[in-house]
């Protein structure tokens, strides 16, 4: 039902055909409103606003204080293991020990395990693009297409089409842990998970009173400081940009390359995050540009014919993804300008085996490439304009520039004071990401004015937190016990 508000799938009436220009004229001279597929009937058959309160009567919005695990629950070592199928076997203890380091960490590289437990919480069957693994360190700066900074959700690896919920409640849940490695107390941990989702329910109740094509872009960087209240964060928001715009590929190329005999460059190993591969790997990866182009816009096609590939380096990414086939692909212009390309594999979303429990469709994919890219357009206000994807030996890929003017903020580092001003920017961000692919009027509808949506995740937030310290706890007996390969600080 919901999320597919205003979607009309009958065929148009009285288009084409050749008739006349009064064809479907009543007595009254006005013509009868047209219907046209994948565009919104008139007058709309109900109020998406109406709709989504009247949920509230099917599912109490206290209700989504509800963690209720079962005892067929995966036990968090085994749920690691498990994500580790498919990587590299030698990079699977850098993973484990990065997520060994804090239950924050833990939370971080642990989305399949999350969505497991989400799938058994109630849900208003409202659909929306999901980010995916919207934890409050993947919300960050990155650099559009004319050299400015844009703020915004910035990781798509799991995105996929699914309950809101799901989000915000991850959200909440890993602001409680980030304000406990912070140093924050318990009052200020819970209260920062209730700002993320009051700060979610304003903004969409924002966007819903707001014509669709204003909506669609409301709530600029701009003005995100004072919407969400955030004053607080302005010195550290302002230093995350100025670090922001010296992440280019030029810098990054000019630590990690040397200079050739021919004139040109090559990546410098710095094991074990960066290694050299063999030529037959490293051709394999050049040559699945070619079809990386096709997916590109025509326009961008010209600004990369005047680039030329010199070299590809692995290079290990970060908690959730390490053990995953990821490539730097160094490319240089006619006056040896670097552009860095980050060809990084697409494996299957961990939040598609759990869509069903929840009573979602599983959704069919040609492509997890593909998959990555239209997800992370869809939710994103201006996306990274040479984003596209490609297949290297049988394997999906995503591609798309490296360090383009990318910082974050570390939410697990923040004043204990700031954590709150953080949460209420974010849950603003994810609303904003949520109305591109939902109707804001009927998220807006069920989550209403008062603060009882906020409460009840605020209460699930904590509780999961608990869950995920005793997982945290859980995974660093086994790697002290020798069962899980580590390697710390890595």
């Amino acid at each position: 039902m919901a999320g597919l508000v205003g979607s009309s799938e009958v065929a148009g009436e009285g288009v084409g055909g050749g008739t006349s220009a009064g064809a479907g004229a009543g007595r009254t001279g006005f013509r009868r409103p047209f219907r046209v597929r994948g565009l919104a009937a008139f007058p709309a058959p109900a109020s998406p606003k109406r709709e989504g309160k009247a949920l509230r009567a099917v599912l109490p919005r206290s209700a989504h204080a509800t963690l209720d695990l079962d005892g067929s629950r995966p036990d968090a070592v085994t749920a690691v293991e498990e994500s580790n199928r498919g990587r590299i076997p030698a990079l699977t203890p850098i993973r484990a020990g990065r997520m060994a380091a804090t239950p924050f960490a833990f939370l971080r590289g642990s989305a399949g395990l999350m969505a497991y437990d989400l799938a058994r919480t109630p849900t208003t069957r409202i659909r929306a693009q999901l980010c995916g693994d919207a934890h409050a360190a993947n919300f960050g700066l990155y650099g559009d297409a004319r050299g400015g900074l844009v703020i915004d959700l910035n990781d798509f690896d799991e995105t996929v089409e699914g309950p809101w919920e799901w989000d915000l409640k991850r959200l909440a849940a890993s602001l409680v842990l980030a304000g406990r490695e912070a140093g924050a107390d318990e009052d200020q941990c819970r209260e920062a998970a209730g700002d993320a989702a009051g700060a979610y329910r304003r903004t969409m109740r924002l966007l819903a009173r707001l014509p669709a094509l204003d909506a669609w872009n409301a709530v600029a960087d701009e003005e995100l400081v004072s919407h969400a209240d955030a004053h607080d964060l302005l010195g550290t928001l302002e230093r995350v940009s100025e670090k922001a715009r010296a992440n280019t590929s030029g810098r990054f190329a000019a630590k990690s390359t040397e200079a050739t005999g021919d004139g040109g460059r090559r990546f410098v190993e710095a094991r074990p995050v960066l290694r050299r591969i063999p030529d037959a790997e490293a051709e394999a990866v050049a040559a699945s540009l070619e079809s990386y182009l096709e997916t590109l816009s025509e326009d961008r096609l010209p600004l990369l014919a005047r680039h030329a590939v010199h070299d590809v380096a692995f290079r290990v990414v970060g908690t959730g993804s390490v053990g995953t086939r990821s490539y730097v692909v160094l490319l240089l212009d006619h006056r040896g300008e670097p552009l860095v390309l980050q060809v990084k594999e697409a494996r299957a979303s961990s939040l598609v085996p759990h869509l069903a429990t929840a009573g979602f469709e599983t959704p069919a994919v040609a492509h997890e490439g593909r998959r990555v890219v239209l997800g992370q357009k869809r939710i994103q206000v201006v996306s990274d304009n040479l984003l596209g994807w490609t297949t290297v030996d049988g394997r999906p890929f995503q591609v798309r520039q490296f360090r383009n003017r990318k910082g974050s903020v570390d939410p697990a580092a923040l004043a204990a004071d700031q954590i709150d001003d953080y949460a209420r920017m974010t849950g603003a961000l994810l609303a904003r990401a949520h109305a591109h692919s939902a109707d804001p009027s009927l998220i807006a509808g069920y989550c209403g004015k008062n603060e009882e949506l906020d409460e009840a995740l605020a209460d699930f937030a904590v509780a999961y937190a608990d869950r995920t310290e005793a997982d945290h706890a859980d995974l660093v007996a086994a790697v002290r016990s020798g069962r899980v390969a580590a390697e710390l600080g890595v």
